[in-house]
Formats: C-alpha cells, structure tokens, sequence
C-alpha cells in the first residue's frame, strides 16, 4: 500500500493516538505500576527514525495531550517530553547503529530521565512521595524497546512514512 510523503503523518499520528489511548486504558490495580510509557516509547522511535518530521515541538504538544490526559500539573509532561525528543535527536545518529539491545539501555536512559524529571516536579509542588513501584515502568519499557522498535519500523516501511 502507498502513501503519499505528506499523508505518511496520519501513520505517525495514529501511533501515538494508539501510545495515548494506552496510557488511559484500564487496567488491574496490580498491573498498574506495570504500564509503560507508552507515548514516550513511540516518541522516542518516531524521533530517532524521521527527526525531521518529529521534534522537540512534537514532543511539547504530546506531553501536553499527555498532562490533559492524566490530570497531572500543566506542563509537567509537555517539558519532560520536549527534553527527551531533544536528547533523542541530538544522539539519533548514535542510537540507530547499535543493536537493539544496546538502544534498549538508552531508551531506559531516556524513561527513566522523564520519570526523574516527574519526580522532581511533584516534589516542586510539594505532593506525596510516589511509592518504589514509581521506578517500574522505565524497566518495562526498557524491556519493550526491541518489539515497539520493530513494530513501528514495520509499519513506517509498509505505509513507507518517510
């Protein structure tokens, strides 16, 4: 199936529509501190392959999607994803000659910069320490690096999204 150049953004969209919907599916009270960071996962992929399509602006209006979402302070994610997609650009080059298992170590460089970022923020506003369980996700999302890497490289090869 072909897709135009400009149209090959409904495809980049859609995937971080699908990161977005992930984030505020229910889920088990057990699994919860299970649930990756989605919408960063697919940030940082969608940086790394097309970082002329995908920046610091994407990654601003997603985490402002993001703090809308989930009720979090105005900005808290707008900022930590801005920084990411920032890092992210500035090292793609790097990351995308390593082997998967090695882009795993610095996507978790990566989560776990956000989550250190969200922590320092609602320390700034003085809410209630977040339990050990906090630190998960990075881990899961470390984990699921290599399948969302290949899924989404996958579909920007199919729907050729360049």
């Amino acid at each position: 199936m072909s897709v135009s150049r400009h149209s090959g953004g409904i495809i980049i969209f859609a995937t971080l529509l699908i990161a977005l919907l992930l984030t505020v599916f229910p889920m088990p009270e057990w699994a919860r501190p299970l649930r990756p960071q989605w919408y960063t996962l697919a940030l940082i992929y969608w940086v790394m392959a097309l970082p002329q399509r995908v920046g610091v602006l994407s990654g601003w209006l997603l985490g402002l999607i993001v703090d809308v979402l989930t009720g979090t302070l105005l900005g808290q994610h707008a900022l930590s994803l801005a920084l990411i997609a920032f890092l992210t650009h500035q090292t793609h080059l790097r990351m995308r000659l390593v082997p998967l298992w090695q882009q795993s170590l610095s996507v978790l460089g990566l989560l776990l910069l956000e989550k250190l970022f969200s922590f320092w923020v609602m320390g700034a506003v003085a809410a209630p320490t977040p339990p050990l369980a906090y630190w998960t996700p990075p881990l899961v999302g470390m984990f699921l690096w290599p399948w969302i890497y290949i899924v989404l490289r996958d579909l920007r090869r199919r729907f050729q999204v360049s």
